[in-house]
């Protein structure tokens, strides 16, 4: 018998069995299995776990940053996919490239000028966006060798990675003993949670950057994709991206998606230093932060009929459209992915959060000693009836 979804998250990691019990449910199923995904110059080895469902769905994840390299679901012929970008091997993903399938942190997004004030102290972080720290530093946990504990439960095969980031590390206060776990149902379901603890008080705002294309990662742009996100209010930034501290709604604007329409039909009004120009910013989800994922967004490709729901239980999502793509990324198969060739729906704390105290009952990024950080995203892939 699988598990629903309500009933998964209840499970949380008491209910992941260890890399040494193979056979965890009734149908004798083995744990996900290694492959070897290539090695770092100084000779670390990389493995890549496959989790596949009873629908044919198969994600892949590697130990190298707990990055998903693969997505691969069903059109409405039943046909398959694989609708995230990325590359079809480890040196891909080292020579550098905009967060394929990663995970953010500490501390994703943006944080202004590299600094914040935590209990009276400031700290300075690394600025790797202009003048603005993006999406944990130089070296954020996208680059970092996770230990992989690969299991399957009634809910379904999954990974549980884990990765102890130390006090100072990218300037941040604190060790920081952090999981994110992936399990992939049959429901078509992948659903990634985030876990931390720390033993200084410290940020923590965990987010997956996947890039979708339902169309395959080849597919072209995704201008045609047409978009929902139930959020009726956004946090308007700077010309460097950094909120602005208000809350403003989205009526009468072109971030307007409380109803869906295509990427494209507003697009060129959105904003951004050209070329660059395009949706990147956070909207302000009605349902606020909750104890389980609720629906967030959904986002349907008319020509495949493939459709992306998005739950999660953070307050934020991060609505971004490749504006910064440019074909110099060469990914699987040698597909060039250009300018708006994929999208994001990043989960999340508002950026900038820290600095923001307004924000504080909607919106805090700090994690305490005896507190524990958990959160939940579900990327949920059907097709259009």
């Amino acid at each position: 018998m699988r598990l629903a979804l309500p009933a998964l998250l209840a499970l949380g990691l008491a209910g992941v069995p260890s890399a040494a019990d193979p056979t965890t449910n009734s149908d004798n199923e083995q744990v996900p299995a290694a492959e070897p995904f290539g090695q770092l110059p100084d000779g670390t080895k990389i493995a890549r776990y496959t989790l596949a469902n009873k629908n044919g769905m198969v994600v892949k994840v590697t130990t190298y940053g707990a990055i998903v390299t693969d997505i691969a679901v069903p059109d409405k012929d039943g046909k398959k996919a694989d609708v995230a970008l990325g590359f079809d091997d480890l040196a891909g993903y080292l020579k550098g490239h905009p967060f394929f399938g990663a995970n953010a942190g500490r501390s994703a997004n943006r944080i202004a000028k590299g600094k914040f004030t935590l209990d009276g102290k400031e700290y300075t972080l690394a600025t790797n966006n202009g003048p603005n720290h993006l999406h944990g530093g130089k070296e954020g946990f996208d680059k970092k060798v996770w230990k992989a504990e690969p299991f399957r439960t009634a809910a379904g095969p999954g990974v549980r990675f884990t990765y102890t980031s130390p006090d100072g590390e990218e300037g941040y206060p604190g060790k920081l003993d952090a999981a994110v776990t992936y399990v992939l149902n049959d429901a078509n379901e992948l659903v990634v949670g985030f876990q931390a603890t720390t033993d200084k008080p410290t940020l923590c705002n965990l987010a997956h950057h996947s890039y979708f294309n339902l169309a395959g990662h080849n597919g072209g742009d995704v201008l045609g994709h047409e978009v929902q996100i139930l959020a009726k209010n956004y946090t308007p930034t700077d010309d460097t991206l950094i909120p602005t501290g208000k809350i403003e709604p989205v009526a009468g604007t072109p971030f307007d998606f409380t109803k869906p329409k295509p990427i494209g039909k507003e697009l060129k009004q959105a904003g951004g230093a050209p070329p660059a120009v395009g949706y990147d910013l956070n909207f302000v989800l009605d349902k606020g932060t909750t104890a389980k994922p609720e629906l967030a967004a959904r986002v349907t490709d008319p020509k495949s009929g493939r459709v992306l729901e998005v739950l999660t239980t953070e307050p934020g999502l991060q609505f971004y459209t490749g504006n910064f793509l440019d074909g110099s990324n060469v990914g699987k198969g040698g597909a060039k992915y250009a300018q708006y060739n994929g999208f994001c729906l990043e989960a999340q704390k508002f950026p900038d959060s820290v600095n923001k105290p307004e924000w504080k009952d909607k919106s805090n990024p700090v994690l305490r000693p005896g507190e524990k950080y958990n959160t939940t995203t579900v990327y949920r892939f059907t097709t259009a009836k």
